[in-house]
């Protein structure tokens, strides 16, 4: 154990001084792919027109939804309740628009969401184990799942996280603002932290989520958009002839109830290697025993819910994974300053709930992309530390860039 962990503690010092070979033509594009996103963050943001509704209300008050419009007709909702993104809406490559993410058609709908479709969620995204830790040698017990697969952890900023809570909202230039002021104690967790989340959207089809928080005492913090993608458009087709790459050659590896073992495994040679685009069918039907880890409704091959570590990390913004769907021709590339993405597949997606337009959340309806920092990481001191402390701030963003391709 004492072995592996230098191991992994070397990756980390190697992988932020950026030595690590990748090939030629993935780190070129890459940037050239990032350049205009730094050079260029605003662009375009004068030209973005937000609305805003009354679209229900909760204890009395009111769930209102923004819209942010580009000229170019690319559209994103998003909602007070649980900081959510809804729906956005980009054309494909005969230019007829449509949304490319699950969810649902109403704010009640979301008030009782079970799947975290299009959530802000924290304190602390994914798991830690039984839901304690320690600070400084003090120990720390969140809550945790009282059933279902997390039964016995912390989960997903627990029974009534983030997604659960109604925000403040304000247009901004190019976007909206949500703050949230998380109690001490709240779930568990020490400190009132102070949390903010930045929508925009710019000309360029690019939506930034970029969130930021600070705290009076020293608390994990780990926050991320739960959006599932499917690109084909209203859901007409499920996400298996997607095709996905990541800029990884590790991954987190996981165990029995999908929590890291502290060890890095080597991508090479499995299903798990998206260095070159893959179709995830390809992928996902294989029998390696990490996809048996989060079988899901498939108790034969499993699916992804793994977390990729990025070969390039710096906390800056780097280009690091793209998905493609080949019928209508739409790209997502994903820009983003956190250290890995964690991919879901939807595995235990069963037909309930129901989503837009009446259509049910089935098995590989979606495909979460979650750029994030590592689960249980305040329990694996060679992860990077999700630890905020006193006077510092988090701070990451992802852009997802849409386009097309004939």
């Amino acid at each position: 154990m004492k072995h592996s962990t230098l191991l992994i503690h070397a990756y980390f010092r190697f992988n932020r001084l950026g030595i690590l070979l990748r090939p030629f033509l993935f780190i070129g594009s890459c940037c050239l792919l990032c350049l205009p996103a730094l050079l260029n963050a605003q662009e375009g943001e004068s030209n973005v027109v937000v609305t805003q509704e009354v679209w229900g209300q909760y204890e009395g008050e009111e769930i209102k939804r923004f819209t942010l419009s580009n000229q170019y007709g690319m559209r994103v909702s998003v909602t007070n309740w649980g900081a959510y993104v809804t729906s956005i809406v980009v054309p494909d490559k005969q230019g007829a628009f449509e949304d490319v993410m699950l969810g649902y058609d109403s704010a009640d709908e979301y008030v009782h969401d079970c799947c975290y479709n299009g959530a802000t969620v924290g304190r602390f995204a994914n798991r830690i184990a039984g839901g304690h830790f320690r600070i400084d040698g003090k120990p720390v017990q969140l809550s945790v799942k009282r059933d279902g697969g997390n039964k016995g952890n912390h989960a997903h900023g627990g029974e009534v996280g983030f997604n659960k809570k109604l925000w403040h909202a304000r247009q901004v230039r190019g976007g909206v603002e949500m703050r949230y002021l998380s109690l001490d104690g709240e779930e568990g967790y020490p400190g009132n932290a102070n949390v903010t989340v930045l929508y925009r959207l710019n000309a360029n089809n690019e939506f930034t989520v970029s969130f930021s928080a600070t705290s009076d005492k020293t608390t994990p913090v780990n926050l991320i958009s739960h959006i599932y993608f499917n690109l084909s458009g209203n859901q007409k087709r499920d996400i298996e002839q997607h095709k996905l790459r990541v800029d990884a050659s590790d991954l987190v590896q996981v165990k029995k109830g999908l929590l890291p073992t502290g060890k890095l495994m080597r991508v090479e040679g499995t299903p798990f290697d998206l260095t070159i685009a893959a179709t995830l069918h390809e992928r996902l039907t294989s029998e390696h025993e990490q996809l048996k880890l989060a079988n899901g409704q498939d108790k034969t091959h499993g699916g992804f819910d793994h977390t990729w570590v990025f070969n390039r990390y710096d906390g800056k913004l780097q280009h690091q994974v793209q998905l493609y769907e080949p019928d209508s021709g739409r790209v997502l590339d994903i820009l983003t300053t956190q250290p890995g993405v964690h991919v879901y597949t939807g595995n235990f997606m069963n037909g309930s709930p129901i989503g837009k337009q009446g259509k049910a959340m089935t098995f590989r309806s979606g495909v979460a992309l979650e750029t994030q920092h590592f689960a249980d990481s305040v329990n694996q001191p060679q992860f990077p530390s999700t630890l905020l402390r006193p006077g510092e701030t988090f701070s990451e963003s992802t852009v997802y860039r849409f386009g097309s391709r004939q």
